[in-house]
């Protein structure tokens, strides 16, 4: 008699195989961690590139803000030289990103410095030399006939030592020295050019340098208010306000304090708010993707948890989340590094690339933790025989 085959049992999916060989705990999880990317490569591939598109994000805000905030600290640092108080005019001063400069916005107020003191006024204003945007500074301290040239703004001007420019009508010769975004002329030369718009930077008597009170004492003798804040802004009304850049309190400089608000205005702007709100979106990409890695081999970790490993299933996802947000990291920043060096070449360094990539970093470990635990903490609290009987 023939017997004839009825049907024949369905195929069963097989685990991923953990390769043998010596090794640790770890080393076991790391290779299931990369036997389960393997068999979903798909999965995987699309949850690095959302979360990489995330970290990308976040990078190139933190990256343009960190640029900012070095600009500020140079610009100020540019601005004061040696010098502990800065007097601004009532208009106030702004920053002009195509100079890369603290530019004056009125005349500087009228003073007297008192014995001991000196007090440097500094015509400010914006030139175009060789088809750059330039701030231009006038000083009673210049030398005639000559243009003393910050190394970036000669590096900006395509200039060096002994070249000539062409500013006020007046040929200059050039001499490259310190290391800011000014030219600075005679004073002549540059009312000429720009006005009379400009500032005072006033320096204490010898051995008083350091002292905190400084503005306090500087301010009563001249009859001007002064503050240790910049974000605190000159009254327009009054006659002018004396920033203090070596007094108040804390631990930040004056110059750390003014590169904060450069800062400040990236990451409270839209492109913080972006740059936040994807970084949600990349989180709640990975939890999905865990999520339904969870649903997947919910047997295979039944399995786990009746024999006793259900610490290691928390392990195991715990590794496979570590390895999924790393190779995101890596993307996104490199992506972001290109977005920047790109688009916005003139702002942002590689020092501020790197500082923004280290501050997404901090994220890291919180993401991948929490976007391990919130699926497995939903397996674990189920009985192992009740995920053996989940088809």
């Amino acid at each position: 008699m023939e017997a004839t085959q009825v049907g024949s049992a369905p195929a069963a999916v097989r685990s991923p195989q953990i390769p043998a060989g010596s090794g640790n705990t770890f080393t076991c999880l790391v290779r299931f961690a990369l036997a389960n990317i393997r068999r979903r490569p798909e999965r995987f591939v699309l949850a690095v590139l959302g979360i990489a598109l995330a970290i990308a994000c976040v990078t190139i805000v933190r990256t343009i803000s960190a640029g900012f905030a070095t600009t500020g600290e140079a610009s100020v640092a540019d601005v004061l030289a040696d010098g502990q108080l800065w007097v601004v005019p009532a208009a106030g001063v702004h920053y002009d990103p195509a100079a890369e400069a603290l530019i004056a916005d009125g005349p500087a107020p009228a003073l007297a410095a008192p014995e001991g003191w000196t007090a440097t006024h500094v015509v400010s204003g914006l030139v175009e030399v060789n088809g750059q945007a330039v701030a231009l500074r006038g000083t009673g301290q210049a030398t005639a006939g000559q243009a003393l040239v910050g190394s970036a703004a000669a590096e900006r001007l395509s200039v060096s030592d002994g070249d000539r420019v062409t500013i006020g009508g007046q040929q200059l010769a050039v001499r490259v020295s310190g290391p800011g975004q000014s030219v600075t002329v005679p004073t002549p030369v540059a009312q000429a050019t720009v006005g009379d718009n400009g500032w005072w930077v006033v320096r204490a008597p010898a051995g008083e340098q350091q002292r905190r009170d400084l503005a306090q004492v500087f301010g009563a003798a001249v009859g001007l208010p002064w503050t240790a804040d910049p974000a605190v802004q000159p009254d327009a009304g009054g006659a002018g306000l004396i920033y203090d850049t070596v007094g108040g309190s804390g631990p930040l400089t004056f110059e750390q304090k003014y590169s904060a608000l450069f800062s400040g205005q990236v990451t409270s702007s839209t492109l913080g708010l972006i740059s936040t709100i994807g970084l949600g979106l990349g989180f709640v990409i990975a939890v999905s993707s865990f999520l339904a890695a969870v649903t997947e081999r919910r047997r295979e970790f039944g399995i786990m948890s009746s024999i006793g490993l259900a610490d290691e299933v928390l392990y195991f996802f715990l590794v496979e989340s570590a390895i999924v947000f790393l190779a995101a990291y890596v993307v996104g920043i490199a992506a972001a590094g290109i977005a920047v060096a790109l688009v916005i070449p003139g702002i942002a360094s590689v020092g501020s690339w790197l500082q923004g990539a280290a501050l997404t970093a901090m994220f890291l470990p919180a993401m991948a933790i929490v976007g391990a635990l919130v699926p497995v903490h939903r397996l674990l609290q189920q009985r192992p025989v009740s995920l053996l009987g989940d088809r």
